[in-house]
């Protein structure tokens, strides 16, 4: 698509309260707000309202004390998805899902019911979790090694999109006078057997009005963005600078290419935190507030997730960034590999490299016009396909929404209204054929 042409995406990240810095210290913020449905409720009408193309809800399956407060403390993601599916309309419905201890029958019967309780907004962000403490939780004696992760990966999403191709669209006859209801020859057993999986299937639910739920990653590392390139419809990217994103961009599309895929698949959407104010100083005081939120008692443990939770507490704060690479390569080692490469660049001290992770990018904090010009560029400079949005104060979504949203919009960026009623419409994806029906129409 030419420039003039392609629309910025936006997704809006549903972290509830405190989900790794200290927001949830503000005297507008709801302490529990990671366990209450009308807070989500009212974000996720919010974002309907600014257009944004899906919701996410992001996940793991291990805490220990040092988690944060929305770690320690939230909902599930299929059960608040659902949820918010029945007081939306239009917006996209995306949340993770751990293919390492998930059977993929099961992952596939439950996007499936999401799918057709949204009337087709589902998405699947498809992560292989990082922290090791997750073994345990499911009776498994050691976490898989990072390569092993990534081989279950391919193996587990080939099988739930097989699953989901199990019911041709046609398949259901109901045809009362005769009395017959499923046409037999158009409902599908997959019989997968392989190195992680064996499934029979069919899949007791039939596709939804998009075909399939749309799927996400957030691949980073060697095999990660392997995975996303040739797999994903759209990727989180991770944090960094103006030419990292750039970059990440550049190679996503590069590697996508490489396997066989359109132009400008996948999609590729960085984090987005913004803190904007109607002048400068009211954009001064709210960041100088979200600053004083954070403690540094609250970023080591932030810090730590990315290295499988380590107690970086056991440091001294303003020595030197310590040598803990080797506790990120079988963790996050995307995230982890970014943050030491930060500190050893900058000669950046613990305490230093800890708050600066957490810190939101200077370039999106500022004034509605200093912020929609970041966007821009980001956008139109090859860094972005769009932007996943997390909050960093309470009101932060709103503010977007009142102030920076019109101006992208009077600018030709982004929708003034939804004009498709599925995700894969919001996002410009065709709906995928059933494998069964085009090897009958090819034959």
């Amino acid at each position: 698509m030419t420039q003039a042409r392609r629309q910025l995406h936006l997704g809006l990240i549903l972290h509830g309260t405190g989900a790794g810095w200290g927001d949830w210290r503000h005297p507008e913020a709801h302490p529990k707000g990671s366990i209450d449905i009308e807070l989500y409720t009212r974000q996720a009408q919010l974002a309907e309202q600014g257009r944004f193309d899906f919701l996410f809800v992001a996940d793991s399956v291990s805490i220990n004390e040092r988690s944060s407060p929305h770690y320690l403390n939230r909902f599930e993601p299929l059960t608040i998805l659902s949820a918010l599916a029945t007081v939306t309309r239009r917006i996209g419905l995306v949340g993770t899902v751990t293919v390492s201890y998930s059977e993929p029958y099961t992952v596939a019967r439950q996007f499936a019911s999401l799918d057709h309780i949204s009337k087709g907004r589902a998405g699947w962000n498809v992560v292989t979790s990082w922290l090791s403490g997750s073994a345990a939780n499911y009776g498994k004696p050691e976490h898989p090694p990072h390569a092993v992760r990534y081989g279950i990966a391919a193996e587990h999403l080939q099988v739930v999109q097989g699953l989901w191709d199990s019911w041709e669209d046609d398949a259901i006859v109901a045809n009362r006078e005769t009395g017959q209801f499923l046409d037999p020859a158009k409902l599908h057993a997959l019989n997968h057997r392989g190195a992680h999986f064996s499934v029979a299937g069919p899949l007791n639910i039939q596709r939804s009005r998009q075909g399939q739920p749309v799927i996400f990653q957030a691949g980073a590392s060697e095999d990660g963005r392997n995975f996303a390139s040739k797999q994903a419809d759209a990727i989180f990217a991770g944090g960094g600078s103006f030419e990292e994103a750039q970059a990440y961009y550049a190679d996503a599309k590069r590697r996508a290419a490489g396997f066989g895929r359109a132009t400008g698949q996948p999609l590729v959407l960085p984090g987005l935190r913004v803190i904007v104010g109607k002048d400068q100083a009211e954009v001064e005081r709210k960041y100088a507030q979200a600053l004083s939120l954070v403690r540094i008692e609250e970023a080591l443990p932030a810090l730590g997730r990315s290295f499988n939770d380590h107690d970086f507490s056991v440091y001294e704060l303003d020595a030197p960034f310590p040598d803990v690479a080797a506790l990120g390569s079988e963790s996050n080692r995307s995230a982890s590999e970014r943050i030491v490469r930060l500190a050893r660049s900058e000669q950046l001290t613990l305490r230093e490299t800890a708050l600066r992770v957490l810190a939101p990018r200077d370039e999106f904090v500022g004034t509605p016009d200093q912020v929609a010009d970041a966007i821009q560029r980001w956008f139109e400079q090859g860094a972005a396909d769009g932007f996943i949005f997390g909050q960093v104060l309470p009101h932060d979504l709103q503010d977007f929404v009142e102030l920076v949203v019109p101006l992208l919009q009077q600018r030709g960026l982004y929708r003034h209204d939804y004009d498709a009623e599925t995700l894969r419409g919001h996002l410009g994806l065709a709906v995928p054929e059933n494998r069964y029906t085009a090897a009958r129409r090819a034959a």
